[in-house]
């Protein structure tokens, strides 16, 4: 039996050299290549153990990632790491830190469209709708949108 935990901790760690996973991630992992429940616990209790799994430090790597890089709004962001199974009070908390104030997001929508649509006109009922659905698409609350959206100057 202990040879089946050290075979499912090496596997974890394969898993995580790829790049970094929830514990819920890896367990799914571990599930699918076999290895037992208790095989599966062992693994993650040595893991989180070792400070080598943390779901909330994944959590907040993850949203900064996608904030920053791919300009995704706080509701796809929380979509995604609720798909990794980190909890509701730990994803609620980083999306707070993320977003601390809702300029943020607003400033974050506002970028991510002149980025997107450049100079086209906005006022437009069609560029207004395809902008609007790029908006949702991304993870921006409906709140937002139509703050960006009803205002004159999206250039800034």
């Amino acid at each position: 039996m202990r040879g089946d935990n050290e075979k499912a901790y090496n596997r974890a760690l394969k898993f995580l050299r790829y790049r970094a996973r929830s514990a819920d991630e890896i367990k799914e992992k571990l599930k699918q290549a076999g290895f037992s429940r208790v095989s599966v616990e062992a693994a993650l209790r040595k893991l989180v153990s070792l400070s080598l799994l943390n779901d909330e430090s994944f959590a907040r790597n993850w949203a900064s990632s996608r904030i920053g890089q791919r300009g995704y709004g706080p509701v796809r962001v929380a979509r995604e790491l609720a798909s990794k199974g980190i909890s509701k009070p730990v994803v609620d908390r980083i999306l707070q830190e993320a977003f601390a104030q809702v300029s943020d997001i607003v400033e974050n929508a506002k970028a991510l469209l002149h980025k997107r649509f450049g100079s086209s006109d906005l006022t437009a009922p069609r560029n207004r709708r395809r902008a609007a659905d790029f908006l949702q698409r991304r993870g921006y609350p409906v709140s937002v949108i139509l703050e960006v959206l009803g205002q004159d100057d999206l250039q800034n």
